[in-house]
């Protein structure tokens, strides 16, 4: 019983100690709430107001897990994020008793499938596109699903190993983003688009003007099949990249030519590019020191700047034409930038794609500059209807993000993303296992490709690029759906894209 007692009454001594401590921990809270001047909340409620930031934080997290429904989450809902989840662990992607969609909502994207499908033994494989036909080394590829540009920096090195492991199982290619190339990019063998940014990191001076002498190195590597000039990216347009110094590692900085825990901020454009004949000059530059096929990214406000464009080709002839662009939306993603452009600015791809579709085949040069869409196409539904629309390749960013293991944490710019995706801290990273996530990678590539040729036969298609404007219909505000060719009037796109 002494023993007992004893055990008794030193766990009460322990209580009233951490009590004690407890109480001194408010009342030093209370007096540094009270004099500091920054936060009034706090200021005028002590301790209490404290509460209201911590809940602040929480509250998305318990959003996500508790109160949300299936279709109520921005910018990916539930449903989304768990088609993605269970096409990349090659899991039964079928659901039972009804679709839980809004079928009434504006925008909401309604297929229309044919009395007549086409059968299995009618269904023939996708074809293989051929870009760049006037640079030194073309490009072909039969995947018209790819992984959009991401970089080293924004994203992990296990990451990084995971996507182009996976991406060289199927046969896609993998966009470095601007964060230059990295040993990791080129360790699966994967094909690699080189994304020349405005910094034009991993190929830089030190004034930040382009090496011709590190272009022509990296273009001599067999794995990098094609470079993209990247004028703007949806998520920021008119705002370079931004990638927070507590992010900018030594090996990170190296790869990238800037100073180890700095800032990494890239201008908002181009200095040399200036009008199109200036960006026609950029274009053909880089393809003559690399051999390869050249583009560029954007995302689209105006479209007077894509006639002027289209017309310099003309003029100067078709060789001088990009050999592919690329289209982002502008509700693309990012690591960071600022909240005014990811909300306002740029014209989402349901809107801008069958645009540039139509200004090229206007200017003649639909079968010459290949398009590519971007920019939330994370499931099969967005991805046939920017086939509708008349891409020729789709490539997601956030989606193969979510094959990794993304949660939607939102933490991407702050190096504490609990996936290990987004982050350098080794700890967080520890969960990411490449070998892994790897094949995650691949299922889901694969199965998106599956899936958009279920909705293509169901159409009548036999291939998913032999979707057109008129197989797509659009809820208007009214509740009822338009066709897109209504929308935008169908041009014969199937020699195009085939």
């Amino acid at each position: 019983m002494d023993v007992v007692s004893r055990i008794f009454d030193l766990l009460a001594l322990c209580f009233v100690v951490a009590l004690g401590f407890l109480c001194l921990f408010f009342i030093v809270m209370y007096i540094a709430d009270r004099l500091q001047t920054k936060h009034a909340i706090r200021r005028n409620f002590p301790v209490i107001g404290r509460f209201r930031y911590t809940f602040e934080h929480l509250g998305e997290f318990f959003r996500q897990y508790f109160f949300a429904l299936d279709r109520e989450e921005m910018p990916f809902n539930r449903a989304e994020r768990s088609w993605v989840y269970r096409a990349a662990k090659g899991a039964d992607t079928t659901v039972a008793f009804g679709s839980t969609r809004d079928l009434r909502r504006v925008g909401t994207v309604i297929f229309a499938n044919t009395a007549y499908p086409t059968l299995e033994e009618e269904s023939v494989a996708s074809i293989t596109l051929k870009i760049g036909p006037y640079s030194q080394t073309p490009y072909e590829t039969n995947r018209f699903f790819h992984i959009s540009g991401m970089s080293f920096g924004a994203i992990s090195k296990p990451a990084i190993l995971a996507l182009s492991h996976g991406a060289k199982k199927v046969g896609c290619w993998m966009n470095t983003g601007e964060g230059g190339l990295s040993p990791y990019h080129l360790e699966g063998g994967a094909d690699i688009v080189f994304q020349l940014g405005t910094a034009k990191y991993g190929v830089r001076n030190d004034d930040g003007s382009l090496n011709d002498e590190s272009l022509a190195e990296l273009a001599a590597i067999e794995q990098v099949r094609m470079f993209e000039i990247k004028l703007s990216q949806g998520a920021k347009p008119g705002k370079g990249g931004v990638l927070p110094g507590i992010k900018v590692t030594e090996e990170i900085a190296r790869i990238r030519g800037i100073p180890k825990g700095h800032d990494s901020i890239s201008p908002n454009r181009h200095p040399e590019i200036t009008d199109a004949g200036s960006l026609l000059d950029m274009i053909a530059h880089v393809r003559e020191v690399t051999g390869k096929p050249v583009g560029f990214k954007a995302v689209l406000g105006g479209f007077s700047w894509l006639q002027d464009l289209f017309t310099e080709i003309n003029r100067r002839g078709i060789e001088s034409a990009p050999d592919f662009i690329t289209i982002d939306s502008g509700d693309g993603g990012t690591g960071a930038a600022p909240q005014p452009l990811i909300d306002n600015v740029g014209l989402p791809i349901r809107e801008s794609l069958p645009r540039v579709v139509d200004a090229l085949l206007a200017a003649g040069l639909r079968d010459r500059v290949k398009v590519i869409a971007s920019g939330k196409l994370i499931d099969p539904e967005y991805v046939a209807a920017a086939l509708c629309a008349g891409a020729d390749f789709v490539v997601s960013a956030r989606g193969f993000m979510f094959a990794l293991g993304c949660i939607q944490a939102m933490q991407c710019n702050r190096n504490t993303c609990p996936t290990g995706i987004t982050t350098h801290d080794k700890k967080l990273q520890r969960g990411l296992v490449p070998s892994d996530k790897a094949e995650r990678v691949a299922l889901y590539q694969r199965t998106m490709e599956h899936e958009v040729s279920v909705i293509a036969h169901s159409c009548g298609a036999k291939r998913p690029r032999e979707l057109k404007r008129h197989h797509c219909r659009i809820v208007q505000a009214n509740g009822l759906s338009v066709s897109m060719d209504e929308l935008y009037p169908e041009h014969d796109l199937g020699a195009v894209n085939d």
